[in-house]
């Protein structure tokens, strides 16, 4: 970036003040109110030095799209304004370039916005690392198991629609080049209590209700589950929906994260069934029974539910239901069996349902762990991001608030401690002097607490571990002894006389003073939920369960192992847990991110100032203000303090040529800044008091004005130069112009006068040119019209002499044949009455035929052989030329239909005509095959690849191919065969591997045998002595017999240059099989396949075929 590029800073366009150590003054209400005006403009994030406080805007904020990721990444953590994505950066540029560990802890209460900003973390560091193929998988996994803790881990409360209830720690773990390569994911005090108890308006772990809404018909069928809430009682109705909240839609997504994240089909199923397990357990009621002792023993009362979870986890009934009646107390070699009322029989049930789901919660962290830790062994940098609950205060608090807010106080100590140590490093670091800071040590606090010996959870596992009757009022009793007088420690039966009057201090309860305020717990419950008691019997019987993961869930069942010793209580395992957390912590470089809840309505555009106020307390952030200022409130690089101040000295303005840190000295000398206000590090300028930076800033923004009026006189002044240079030269330009365009009309003015007057001229001079022409024309034209005329004349004299002259001669012709034809009449009047009758008859046939020709012109027939119409004869006289008139109009139809056909079609009705020679009125299948068309090759073998094989045997054209069935002597039923008939040969070959069979050349062909009725059998009879009738003769069968055996004897005769083959019809004839000869007889009857002709074998010489009667 170049020294004059304009950068978006902390300060520049600040709505309220972005960060709270530049608060002025500070005061609760000053800080509260700073709040509001960011959260009323959409500003959510505010800092704290490098802690960010985000508050939950209950709304879409555009501030987080990938021009955004862009924006802040690689840049310096005060360059821009406020975001959880500038920590982010930080984080990780710390960990890429200088090997730092980090650690981003996030805290604040249910429903501020926890979860939500560890996910824009993970997202935010997923975007600006390395690509590739194997990281963007580790990215893909590490993000998609935020989807399945949250549905196994996440609830529906009165604060919040998606609230965490258990602790989770990642640790991402980077290589050398700052790609992700793995995550261990560490999880804290899951709520196990809501599995079978909900507050009014608060909802069960999700996953219960997207199993039922988002499932298929077929998975709830094997899971034996229903989709109606009001059906288990572990689901609460009256918050069983949530709007806003599509839980078919989430349980999708979960399946598909388990997936990308690793998870087998089968290890799936598994943890459904499991959660199915749960649901049916909740249904589960007892029943007391009296026994001989008088003591009441539970029994179930409907043991279906039983029974369906049995079958789900694998387990024998009768051992689970035993379980919940009998307790197996060991002690040593001795066993004592004891039965379990009604009570007792509801504790271990729900035990039981909180201990499955608890277990099952821990190893699905364990199985994502397996899926997506680091491959590598080598040495790896790591990142862990905590989201953890806030400090809790509610109406009613019990073991699990008092746990909650130990691990914040944990927290807030670990918070201070590593502030601390950052300023004091800083401070180190720059040649600073170190100022030792008042602030309150809460760890007097944790000590009360987490005291191995006076500690409050010492001495509750003491009280757990103790012989004989154990309450919470003998807990309370203890600690009213042993911590009555600690000055954080509060109760009303203590010996600490200043509590006895206190009314606000119920006598079952006890108050502690935290960093963020006094809590009130109420003891009632704290002993059964540290002991966390599940009974051997139920271990034991879920040990035996024949179902993939419940051995790994509850290991102490397992009989050969069995650990006589208390299994540790809750709040140990809790301790412990807090304590390796913190130990991990301090190992890294800590960032902070407060999430701050502003309203209890879920809704966007409410600031509820005392809800808010009471957050900052709890959260410690007055506290964490007061640290940071308590040494210098501001520091910042010399680059960057020059670069934005620099234009309130003359000497650094517009640019300093010597060392940064020179440059600083100059300008805050020039503007005289006590020398107290600030102090010079080795590579930053630190500010005491916020007033000095606030001084710094309105004397930038004096100056910016002053330099944004000069430079908007320098700007308007070069303008309106510009404007004038540019009107001077287009005036120029315009005049120019000007005349050129008056020059060219005037010149065309010229032009078009010229043109007009040489136009005038020439039409003058051509007009008069025309008058000479014309007039000689006439003059020509008028001597050819006398003489013409004059011709005319003369001609039409001639014409009148010549028509005169022959119409004389014409007179003398006439008159001389007048009297010819006279004299002629005269002498033929002697005879014709002799000769009249004759001629009159004569001349009466003759117009009679004349008439009856003309007739038969319009009357002919049609010009198709076939019509046999002819017009009728109305005189008996003309039969004889009225029959050969129609014959020869017959064969001239005949002769110019035959001149039409083709060599190929001709030689079909040769074929045709043939068949008919032969079968016509001889076999009665023939009148079947008149209208079908002979085909041949009906195999196309040719073009067939399956016949490629048999096509290449066969070198010659294939006249016929098709399939026929030959009839075996021995049982009478046909094998199918391809016939293929050539010019010289005829072949049999496999109709499905196409393997000749047999080859017969036509002149080897003695006759063909074929019977009188409607069937397909013929016999082709070989002449003896020849080779090919060493296998005897072929009885085959044919749906095209007809075509076969023309086209057979039409060909046999051309290749044997003798008379056609003999074709025998007959309904018995022999046939010829190797040595032996046998009759085939055809009889009319009824054959078992219906309507096809069947042959059946009678006995060695006779074989009959069924043909069906017509």
């Amino acid at each position: 970036m170049s020294k004059m590029e304009v950068k978006t800073s902390l300060l520049d366009n600040m709505i309220g003040v972005g960060d709270m150590v530049l608060l002025e003054p500070l005061t609760e209400e000053s800080f509260i109110e700073n709040l509001r005006k960011r959260f009323d403009h959409s500003e959510i994030y505010t800092y704290i030095g490098s802690v960010v406080i985000s508050m939950n805007p209950y709304k879409h904020l555009s501030i987080y799209t990938a021009d955004k990721v862009e924006e802040y990444r690689n840049r310096n953590f005060y360059e821009l304004s406020p975001h959880i994505y500038a920590l982010s950066d930080e984080a990780y540029r710390s960990l890429r370039d200088q090997d730092k560990d980090q650690c981003i802890l996030i805290t604040g209460e249910s429903g501020a916005g926890k979860t939500e900003a560890s996910k824009l973390v993970m997202s935010y560091v997923a975007a600006v690392c390395g690509k590739g193929q194997e990281v963007n998988k580790v990215k893909e996994q590490l993000l998609q198991s935020n989807p399945v803790l949250e549905a196994f881990g996440n609830a529906k409360t009165v604060r919040n629609d998606n609230s965490s209830r258990f602790g989770k720690y990642m640790d991402i773990e980077f290589d050398f080049k700052g790609d992700p390569i793995g995550g261990v994911i560490s999880n804290y005090l899951l709520e196990k209590s809501r599995v079978v108890k909900q507050p009014r308006g608060e909802r069960n772990f999700h996953i219960f209700y997207q199993l039922l809404s988002g499932a298929s018909e077929d998975t709830l069928k094997k899971l034996k589950l229903d989709r109606d809430f009001s059906k288990y009682n572990y689901l609460s109705l009256d918050s069983a929906t949530v709007n806003g909240l599509d839980d078919a839609a989430n349980f999708r997504t979960v399946r598909n994260a388990m997936q990308i994240v690793g998870f087998m089909e089968d290890e799936v199923q598994s943890v459904l069934e499991l959660v199915a397990a749960v649901l049916k357990l909740g249904n589960i009621e007892f029943k007391p029974e009296s026994r001989v002792n008088g003591f009441d023993e539970s029994r179930v009362k409907d043991k279906n539910d039983l029974k369906e979870m049995c079958e789900l986890l694998g387990i024998d009934q009768s051992v689970l239901e035993r379980a919940f009646s009998f307790r197996t107390v060991e002690a040593r070699s001795d066993k004592v069996s004891t039965t379990l009322n009604v009570a007792q029989a509801y504790y271990a049930r729900d035990a039981l349902a909180k201990n499955l789901y608890s277990r099952l919660f821990s190893w699905l962290v364990t199985r994502i762990n397996e899926s997506i830790k680091a491959q590598t062994k080598t040495r790896k940098k790591v990142m862990g991001v905590l989201d953890i609950y806030g400090f809790e205060i509610f109406e009613d608090n019990s073991f699990e608030q008092f746990i909650i807010n130990y691990c914040n106080e944990k927290l807030q100590q670990i918070f201070i401690e590593l502030t601390l140590r950052e300023e004091q490093e800083e401070y180190v670091r720059e040649g600073i002097e170190w100022t030792n800071i008042e602030y309150f040590n809460n760890a007097i606090i944790c000590d009360l607490i987490e005291n191995n010996q006076n500690g409050i959870l010492a001495m509750l596992d003491e009280e757990c571990l103790r012989p004989g009757t154990v309450t919470d009022e003998t807990f309370l009793d203890k600690l009213n002894t042993i911590c009555a007088e600690h000055q954080h420690f509060e109760s009303r039966q203590s010996k600490n006389s200043k509590f006895l009057t206190d009314h606000s201090l119920p006598h079952n309860c006890f108050r502690i003073q935290h960093y963020a305020g006094k809590v009130l717990y109420r003891v009632e419950g704290f002993v059964d939920k540290n002991n966390d008691l599940l009974y051997r019997d139920l271990s034991q019987a879920m040990f035996k369960a024949n179902h993939s993961i419940m051995r790994a869930l509850f290991p102490e069942g397992n009989p050969a192992k069995v650990n006589l010793k208390r299994p540790p209580t809750a709040g140990f395992q809790f301790r412990a847990s807090v304590a390796t957390l913190m130990k991990n912590l301090q190992t890294k470089n800590p960032n902070y991110i407060r999430c701050i809840k502003p309203n209890d309505k879920k809704s966007a555009h409410i600031f509820t100032e005392s809800l808010v106020g009471h957050q900052v307390r709890y959260l410690g952030l007055m506290e964490n203000v007061r640290v940071r200022r308590a040494g210098y409130a501001f520091r910042q690089a010399y680059e960057p303090c020059l670069e934005r101040y620099k234009m309130l000295c003359k000497q650094t303005w517009p640019h300093w040529k010597g060392p940064a840190r020179e440059g600083v000295e100059v300008l805050l000398n020039n503007l005289q800044v006590a020398p107290e206000e600030y102090s010079y590090g080795r590579s930053k300028v630190f500010i005491r008091n916020p007033r000095t930076l606030f001084f710094l800033e309105e004397k930038r923004r004096q100056c910016l004005e002053d330099l944004a009026t000069l430079i908007q006189k320098i700007y308007r002044g070069w303008k309106c130069r510009t404007h004038f240079l540019l009107l001077k030269k287009s005036q120029v330009v315009v005049a120019a112009w000007y005349r050129r365009y008056a020059q060219q009309k005037k010149y065309q003015k010229i032009k078009s006068a010229t043109v007009v007057m040489q136009s005038f001229i020439r039409g003058w001079k051509a007009r008069k040119i025309l008058r000479e022409l014309k007039y000689q024309k006439r003059c020509e034209e008028a001597v050819t019209t006398i003489a013409a005329y004059w011709h005319g004349t003369q001609a039409r004299r001639e014409l009148k002499r010549l028509k005169e002259e022959a119409r004389r001669k014409h007179a003398v012709a006439v008159i001389w044949a007048y009297w010819l034809g006279l004299k002629v009449r005269r002498e033929y009047r002697k005879f014709f009455r002799a000769n009249a009758g004759r001629k009159i008859y004569e001349f009466t046939i003759q117009r009679i035929m004349q008439q009856h020709f003309l007739g038969l012109k319009n009357t002919m027939p049609s010009m198709s052989p076939i019509d046999k119409t002819w017009p009728v004869r109305r005189y008996q006289f003309l039969d004889g030329a009225h029959k050969e008139l129609r014959r020869i109009f017959h064969l001239w139809r005949c002769k110019k239909y035959r001149s039409q056909f083709t060599e190929e079609k001709k030689a079909i009705y040769e074929e045709k005509l043939q068949a008919s020679e032969l079968f016509k009125d001889k076999k009665a299948l023939y009148p079947s095959s008149v209208s079908q068309p002979f085909k041949g090759d009906y195999l196309e073998i040719n073009k067939n690849p399956k016949y490629q094989k048999l096509n290449s045997m066969v070198e010659e054209k294939i006249l016929l191919a098709d399939i026929v069935n030959k009839i075996n002597r021995a049982n009478g039923k046909g094998a199918p065969r391809i016939f293929v008939l050539t010019k010289n040969n005829f072949v049999l070959a496999d109709q499905k591997t196409g393997q000749v069979k047999a080859s017969v050349p036509l002149p080897d062909l003695s006759s063909v045998s074929v019977s009188t009725q409607a069937d397909g059998f013929f016999a082709l009879k070989l002449k003896e002595g020849t080779t090919s009738a060493a296998k005897g003769d072929f009885l085959l069968s044919s749906d095209h017999l007809i075509e076969i055996i023309t086209k057979l004897q039409r060909t046999g005769a051309a290749a044997a240059s003798r008379d056609q083959i003999n074709v025998d019809i007959s309904d018995e004839f022999l046939v010829q099989f190797k040595q032996d000869k046998v009759c085939v007889k055809f009889i009319q009857g009824s054959p078992k396949n219906g309507n096809n002709a069947a042959c059946k074998r009678k006995n060695n010489r006779l074989l009959e075929v069924s043909v069906p009667s017509p």
